[in-house]
C-alpha cells in the first residue's frame, strides 16, 4: 500500500480514535469524579460517614476494575445496544469505554482526595464550612493536581482501550491495524498505526504532566 492510499485511512482512523477517547473521557470525568468523592465522604471518618453505602460503592468499583476490557466489551453488548442501538462503530464503543474507565478513574480521585491534609479540612470545618463547602472549596481544589494527573492516566488507558475495541469493529487506529496491518499483512499500516498511537500517548502524557505541575501548590 502506497502512502497516498494509506494517509486518508490513517487520518480517518485518528479522528475516530479522538472522538472515542474524547467522549468517553468526558463521561468518565462526569461520572467518576462524584463517585470518587463519595468513596471518601461516606467512609469511616469522612465528612458524612455511611460505611454500608461506601462498602457497596467500593465493591461495585472493584468489580468494574477487575474485568479485562475485552471481556467487559463483550459482556455488556446488550446494554450497549440498549443505549445506542448498535454494537458496532465509534458511538457504540463509547459505552464500554466509559463503563470500564469510570471505576478506574474513581479510585484515582479517591486516592488524590485522601492525600489532602486533614488539618486543612478541620480548619474549614472550624470556620463553619458545611460538608458541601468543604468538598467544593477545600477537598477538590487541594486535590486538583492529583485529579488532573488521574485524568491523564485515564485518557492514556482509554487510548489503549480504543485499540482493543478494533477487535469488534469499533473503528479507530486499532481497527485499522487489525483490518489492514494484521488481516491483509500490510506491515506499513501496522507500523504507522503503532507510531501514531505512541505519539498520541506521549503528547497526552506531556500535556497532562504540564497541567498538573502548573496546578500544584508545591
Amino acid at each position: 500500500m502506497t502512502w497516498e492510499e494509506m494517509a486518508p485511512l490513517l487520518v480517518e482512523a485518528t479522528v475516530e480514535t479522538a472522538i472515542m477517547v474524547g467522549w468517553s473521557a468526558l463521561l468518565t470525568v462526569l461520572l467518576g469524579l462524584p463517585l470518587g468523592v463519595a468513596l471518601v465522604v461516606f467512609d469511616r471518618g469522612g465528612l458524612r460517614p455511611l460505611p454500608a453505602l461506601k462498602s457497596v460503592l467500593g465493591m461495585v468499583v472493584n468489580v468494574g476494575r477487575s474485568l479485562p476490557f475485552i471481556v467487559l466489551m463483550i459482556a455488556i453488548i446488550p446494554f450497549t445496544r440498549l443505549v445506542v442501538g448498535t454494537t458496532i462503530g465509534t458511538a457504540a464503543v463509547v459505552v464500554p469505554l466509559t463503563v470500564g474507565a469510570v471505576p478506574f478513574f474513581a479510585r484515582l480521585v479517591e486516592t488524590s482526595l485522601r492525600e489532602v491534609d486533614r488539618d486543612v479540612i478541620q480548619a474549614a470545618q472550624a470556620m463553619g464550612a458545611g460538608r458541601a463547602t468543604v468538598v467544593a472549596k477545600v477537598l477538590l481544589p487541594e486535590a486538583l493536581p492529583g485529579i488532573v494527573a488521574g485524568i491523564t492516566v485515564t485518557v492514556v488507558a482509554l487510548i489503549g482501550y480504543t485499540a482493543m475495541a478494533g477487535t469488534i469493529g469499533g473503528g479507530g487506529l486499532g481497527d485499522l491495524a487489525i483490518r489492514y496491518g494484521y488481516q491483509r499483512f500490510e506491515t506499513g499500516v501496522m507500523v504507522a498505526t503503532v507510531v501514531l498511537l505512541v505519539v498520541i500517548v506521549q503528547l497526552m502524557q506531556s500535556l497532562g504532566d504540564y497541567a498538573a505541575r502548573r496546578l500544584s501548590h508545591k
